[in-house]
């Protein structure tokens, strides 16, 4: 037997340096121990000390191991194994884990499936089970963590290095798609492509598809080229070929989407490009090769898998195919928190885990460290209605808190003003900005409570999605309503120049301001003397001049008034033909619907002027509308102050937050109209539960009874979800989302209200 190397030291300093911790105890015992000496020793000779301490480490040791063997596949008694500096803390990791944590953390061998309810510890978890396997002798070369985002594979590794020190390094932590990568990089012979291959990027893939679409002649409206791009990976990830896909669609589009398909695959083999959802289908490829496969497990003996119920289907045989000779399996997920089904996420893989497993283990994590009893209970309530799920219930480690609050606003103004003014106030009565987030279903609504955020001089960050002031269609309108207050603004003229289309090259546009430059007039102006300009056509101003002359007509008939503001901004985008240059630029429907919702906000945004201001004008509005397009916070430095975070519920994902409003929760926008339609109403409900879980200490829950599109306000109907919250039947007059159209009401009735 090996001696034990151990620390020598004078009776009087008994206690191990770091340093002597970090150069470890060799044991041949087949699990290992820290114990030390509980009384100070007396003095003793060097040798005489050493040996003494080596048998009462010894002995501690052999009587903690005794009750915990483990299983003898890892290693053999008789195996040697050298413990570094982090080993020692292994012990107290575990400890620090509640049982069902702790049990997860010690499953090391076969399929385990860990259902890690919002905030029950999944990542410290995650960290400790590998931690301790590494403890437990397992190489961690051997070792394949999967995640679904760098920043998350980025984080755990950092975790473990802490934990196992260099260890962590021959440890396997990525994304699949960064694992793919470095497989098909190691097999490029069996991979088929004689030069190698290179990744295609989006902009390349965009180029591919817009070449393809054109070779088969496809007008843009019949089929677009992102529009062929979401449909193609789609595909993909569902593991369909492009018959498969022709036969899912509609006739006509089905049959060019699988046109455009082939041929888009064509121009990749051609140029040995693989796009991000080939690295998957060509590992999952490769891998039924069975020597491959063979290697592959042999590399990998224990795949943890993290965020599993975002698993799509060409993933899902990856890791199905690593794993099938060893077994050794441990997936973490969360089928309550599926909400990329959109995307090709399959969440039946979680929920038939142990079907495709046999003998299976399942783990679950009920104790939440996030949020208090009333959230939990909430959200309870809430999943319960889902028929498809793991049954789990949270429960809190926290306490009771106070109650949920669930408000009815009479518009999605005077929502976000009351969500404000409560911020406003929490913030003065003593809490951090970065405590607050507001959720929403889609980024659209963002609007308004980031015009209510801009006039009470509240920073806050857009999370997940473009902010309403930076919109194409906002700042189009925009320098058409300027134009109006201010004919010879050349920033706006500039700007709708050729919005919609007039004809105007960019020589024309030149020697125009060059005329305007020397003349020292506006560039409208310039316009305006086109015949004195040397080298330009006449004709090819006119469309400019006859614009100028309508707006200053228009100008005219619309005086300033909370009557008219809207009138005129109305009348203005009709009058340019705007609708049919976004009809134009977007013809598919949902692309124009989409785009149009940003024209219809600053309708919307004129409305809620006119009401609220004493003295309501174009200028006082377009001053608001201005202030708020041009006063963006520099990234860099709003990442380092405090602010309100708005984001979307899918963007919320993954995170928390102390306090947290949920708003607009009526029927077609949460539920959302399209899920309604398209029968997806547990995954709509899986993201209102998402959204409940992000909250800490404080919820609130709101719906609008009526809600503004193109400046009028519908009225609109209370969520379902939040019906099933309160367990009461929805009222007599109640209407689901996708039953029938919302009903008109007039807007001139709807009362001001105060600022503050």
């Amino acid at each position: 037997m090996p001696p034990l190397r151990v620390p020598v030291r004078e009776p009087s300093r008994w206690k191990m340096s770091s340093g002597e911790k970090s150069r470890g105890v060799a044991l041949t015992a087949p699990m290992i121990g820290t114990g030390r000496p509980r009384d100070k020793p007396r003095a003793l000779n060097s040798s005489v000390f050493a040996q003494n301490l080596a048998r009462k480490i010894s002995r501690q040791h052999n009587a903690r191991a005794r009750p915990r063997e483990p299983p003898t596949a890892l290693h053999s008694p008789t195996q040697r194994i050298m413990v570094s500096c982090p080993m020692p803390r292994t012990s107290r990791l575990l400890a620090a884990l509640n049982p069902e944590q702790r049990e997860a953390a010690e499953t090391i061998e076969g399929p385990l499936l860990v259902l890690a309810g919002a905030g029950t510890g999944k990542t410290r978890v995650v960290t400790t089970r590998i931690a301790h396997m590494v403890a437990q002798g397992v190489d961690p070369g051997h070792i394949l963590a999967v995640t679904f985002t760098n920043k998350a594979a980025k984080e755990m590794r950092e975790r473990l290095g802490r934990l196992i020190g260099a260890k962590a390094e021959s440890l396997v932590a990525s994304t699949f798609h960064s694992f793919c990568l470095r497989f098909l990089r190691e097999h490029p012979d069996s991979l088929g492509m004689e030069r190698g291959f290179s990744i295609c990027d989006p902009s390349d893939q965009l180029a591919f598809v817009t070449r393809a679409l054109r070779s088969l002649h496809v007008p843009s409206a019949s089929l677009k080229p992102r529009d062929a791009l979401s449909l193609i990976s789609l595909a993909k990830n569902r593991l369909e070929d492009p018959d498969a896909l022709a036969r899912r669609l509609d006739p006509d589009l089905g049959h060019l989407a699988a046109r455009t398909w082939e041929k888009y695959q064509d121009s990749l083999q051609h140029a040995c490009k693989l796009d991000f959802d080939d690295l998957l289908l060509e590992t999952r490829r490769l891998l039924k090769d069975p020597k491959l496969r063979a290697e592959a497990a042999q590399r990998h003996r224990f795949v943890l898998v993290d965020e599993y119920q975002d698993t799509n289907a060409p993933q899902f045989e990856i890791v199905k195919a690593i794993t099938e000779e060893h077994k050794n399996l441990c997936v973490v997920g969360d089928d309550d928190q599926s909400i990329y089904s959109w995307r090709g996420a399959d969440m039946t893989k979680i929920l038939s885990f142990q079907k495709t497993f046999g003998g299976a283990k399942v783990i679950t994590l009920e104790t939440n460290y996030r949020s208090t009893e009333t959230i939990l209970r909430c959200a309870n309530r809430l999943i319960q209605h889902n028929t498809k799920r793991h049954e789990k219930t949270l429960r809190s480690a926290i306490g009771e808190g106070e109650p949920v609050s669930l408000v009815t606003m009479r518009d999605e103004e005077i929502e976000a003003n009351k969500v404000v003014q409560r911020i406003d106030e929490m913030v003065q009565a003593g809490h951090k900005l970065d405590e607050f987030a507001i959720l929403f279903r889609t980024a659209i609504q963002a609007r308004t409570f980031e015009a209510e955020l801009r006039l009470r001089d509240i920073p806050y960050t857009l999370v997940g999605g473009m902010s309403f002031f930076d919109r194409k269609e906002v700042r189009d309108v925009m320098a058409y309503l300027r134009l109006l207050v201010d004919p010879d603004d050349e920033q706006a003229l500039l700007r709708i120049l050729n919005c919609p289309p007039r004809g105007i090259g960019k020589a024309t546009q030149e020697r125009v301001t060059a005329y305007a430059t020397s003349k020292g007039i506006s560039v409208g102006q310039a316009f305006d003397q086109a015949e004195h300009i040397k080298g330009v056509k006449l004709d090819r101003c006119q469309p400019i001049q006859r614009l100028r002359l309508r707006l200053r007509t228009l100008r005219g008939l619309y005086p300033d008034s909370s009557k008219n503001l809207v009138k005129l901004v109305q009348q203005t985008i009709v009058e340019v033909g705007y609708e049919e240059e976004v009809r134009r630029c977007y013809q598919d429907e949902e692309e124009y619907k989409k785009r149009w919702e940003g024209v219809e906000e600053v309708l919307n945004a004129a409305q809620n002027h006119a009401q609220k201001r004493k003295r309501p004008g174009l200028q006082r509005f377009l001053d608001e509308l201005l202030l708020s397009a041009e006063d963006r916070d520099d990234p860099e430095d709003s990442s380092k102050r405090l602010s309100v975070t708005l984001m979307t519920l899918h963007a919320s994902k993954g995170l928390e937050f102390p306090q947290v409003f949920l708003v607009g929760m009526e029927e077609g926008c949460l539920p959302h109209l399209k899920a309604v339609q398209e029968e997806s109403i547990e995954e709509e409900r899986r993201l209102a539960y998402v959204g409940i879980t992000r909250a800490q200490k404080f919820l609130q829950l709101s719906w609008c009874q009526t809600r503004a599109r193109g400046g009028q306000a519908l009225s609109r109907h209370i969520s379902r979800f939040l019906l099933e919250l309160q367990q009461r039947e929805p009222p007599s007059d109640w209407v689901p989302a996708g039953a029938e159209p919302a009903l008109k009401r007039k807007t001139k009735g709807r009362r001001r209200r105060a600022r503050r």
